[in-house]
C-alpha cells in the first residue's frame, strides 16, 4: 500500500501543572528533513525526538512543533529581587520618588528577571514521548488516507495510458502500409529503373527502422510492472518514478518512430497521461 508523504498529526496531554502538545506537519521532499519548534529547556532531548520521528516517518519535509503551557502554579521565572532593590535604592540616590513608581521603573532594567533551569523528569519526558507516538500514528494515518487517493488516480491513468496502447495497436498495420505505400511512390516517382533485390531490401531496412513491436512489448510490460509495485507491502515513491522514466522512455521512442498523425496523437495523449502520473509520484513516501 502506498503512503503520501503530506500528513498532519497532533496530540495533547495535560500533566498537572502543564499541557503538553506535540504536533507534526510533513511535505514531499526527496529525502528526510526535519525542522524543530521546542522550548529551549527541552533541546537536551531534541536528538532522541528527532531520531524517532526519523525511525517512524522516513522521508519528507517535517515541522515538529512541541508546546508547553504551564496551567498550574508552576513557573520557571522568578523576580530577582535582590536586583531589584539595588535598582531601587539606585534610582533614589538620582530622584526623588514614589517607591511604586521607582518600582516600575526598576523591573524594566536588565536582569530582574531569573530563569530556573529546571531538568526533564522522567515522567513528562515518558509523557512527551507519548503524545509524540500518538501524533506520529495519527500523520501516517493521514499518509495512508492520502496513499489510497493517489492509487485510484494512478490506477485511472495507468489504465487509460493502457487503453491507448491498444489503439496503438490497431493502428500499427495501417501506418505499416502506408510507409510502404510511401516508399514504393518515392521510387516511383524517381523514374527510374530501380534494382528489386536493392529496392527490397532498403524497404525491409525502413519497415524495421519505423517497427514498434518490441516498444509495445516493453511499454505494456512497464505498466503491469507499475500496477504491482502498487501493490506491494512498502511505499517507495522512488521506485515509481524509475518506472516512470521507463514508461517515458517507451512512449517517446514510439512517437519518434510513428511517423503517422493518428498515432503520434495517440502519444501525446500518453505523455499527457504520464506527466500527471509523475507529478504525483513525487508526493509518494
Amino acid at each position: 500500500m502506498i503512503q503520501s508523504m503530506t500528513g498532519f498529526g497532533k496530540s495533547v496531554v495535560q500533566l498537572p501543572a502543564k499541557k503538553i502538545t506535540v504536533e507534526l506537519k510533513s511535505l514531499n521532499s526527496k529525502s528526510l528533513d526535519v525542522n524543530t519548534r521546542i522550548p529551549s529547556q527541552y533541546r537536551e532531548k531534541e536528538l532522541q525526538m528527532r531520531s524517532t520521528i526519523a525511525n517512524a516517518l522516513i522521508r519528507g519535509k517535517v515541522d515538529f512543533g512541541l508546546y508547553v503551557e504551564i496551567t498550574g502554579e508552576e513557573t520557571s521565572s522568578k523576580v530577582n529581587e535582590v536586583v531589584v532593590r539595588q535598582y531601587i535604592q539606585q534610582l533614589k540616590n538620582i530622584v526623588d520618588g514614589d517607591e511604586t513608581e521607582l518600582l516600575k521603573m526598576a523591573v524594566r532594567m536588565p536582569d530582574t528577571l531569573k530563569t530556573e533551569r529546571n531538568d526533564i523528569d522522567e515522567e513528562e519526558f515518558a509523557a512527551i514521548t507519548r503524545v509524540l507516538e500518538e501524533a506520529i500514528t495519527e500523520i501516517k494515518t493521514f499518509r495512508l488516507e492520502e496513499g489510497r487517493a493517489l492509487e485510484k488516480d494512478f490506477l485511472l491513468r495507468i489504465r487509460n495510458i493502457s487503453a491507448l496502447l491498444e489503439q496503438v495497436k490497431e493502428l500499427d498495420p495501417e501506418r505499416m502500409t502506408q510507409v510502404r505505400e510511401r516508399l514504393e511512390k518515392a521510387v516511383a516517382d524517381m523514374r527510374e529503373n530501380v534494382d528489386k533485390n536493392r529496392f527490397e531490401q532498403e524497404l525491409i531496412y525502413y519497415l524495421e527502422k519505423y517497427d514498434i513491436t518490441e516498444e509495445k512489448v516493453r511499454l505494456a510490460n512497464h505498466l503491469d510492472y507499475f500496477l504491482s509495485s502498487l501493490q506491494s507491502e512498502e511505499s517507495n515513491g522512488r521506485k515509481l518514478g524509475f518506472i516512470c522514466q521507463e514508461i517515458g522512455r517507451e512512449i517517446n521512442t514510439i512517437g519518434s518512430k510513428a511517423n503517422f498523425a493518428p498515432m503520434q496523437k495517440l502519444v501525446v495523449q500518453m505523455k499527457d497521461e504520464l506527466e500527471k502520473i509523475k507529478e504525483q509520484v513525487l508526493n509518494v513516501l
